[in-house]
């Protein structure tokens, strides 16, 4: 299987919406933004052509309203749903099979050439516009709540919400097949 089709059968599993693969592959933003973000990050790679690289990033931007630094490391399955108003900056590491929504920010705390950008560990679920600010780390299978601000790490199997965030325990009543946005009971 390709990362093309596997990205899109990721998107198909986290998208209600989601009718077609053709649909996906034709209109679906945050798919191609993580396919431009792809191609950029290898350009990045190449010996003197880190330019090329930005400027690959930046038209990205200009088509996708998705900012993903070149240099950003992200795995498998990543899937941005509406996509506007993204930002994920140069340091920050992006595990697989996260999900992210419109507006989120993985950015940095400082301008200091180290790591300066958050850490998503695998199974991360960050909501509508969260920022998650400087070199944290979010624990696996954690959710991040719709405009939440962290600034401290998060546990793995962990809830985060409020400004700025606090942490909690994923309910035990929480399954794989629930969705923690759509029942606020789950917040208690």
């Amino acid at each position: 299987m390709t990362r093309l089709s596997e990205d899109i059968r990721a998107a198909r599993s986290h998208d209600p919406a989601a009718r077609s693969s053709v649909l996906l592959f034709l209109t679906y933003s945050g798919l191609h933004a993580v396919w431009w973000y792809r191609f950029a990050h290898r350009v990045w790679a190449v010996p003197g052509l880190k330019g090329l690289a930005r400027a690959i990033s930046q038209f990205s931007r200009f088509l996708t309203g998705i900012e993903i630094h070149p240099a950003a490391t992200i795995g498998r399955r990543f899937f941005i749903d509406h996509g506007m108003g993204v930002v994920i900056g140069e340091t920050a590491e992006v595990g697989d099979d996260c999900m992210i929504y419109h507006g989120v920010t993985l950015g940095g705390r400082n301008s200091a050439p180290v790591k300066r950008h958050p850490t998503l560990e695998d199974n991360v679920t960050v909501g509508a516009g969260a920022k998650i600010l400087g070199p944290v780390t979010i624990g696996a299978r954690s959710i991040i709540g719709a405009n939440a601000v962290v600034v401290k790490d998060v546990p793995p199997d962990s809830i985060a919400v409020g400004i700025p965030a606090t942490v909690r325990p994923r309910s035990s009543q929480t399954k794989p097949d629930i969705d923690p946005f759509e029942d606020p009971s789950l917040y208690i």
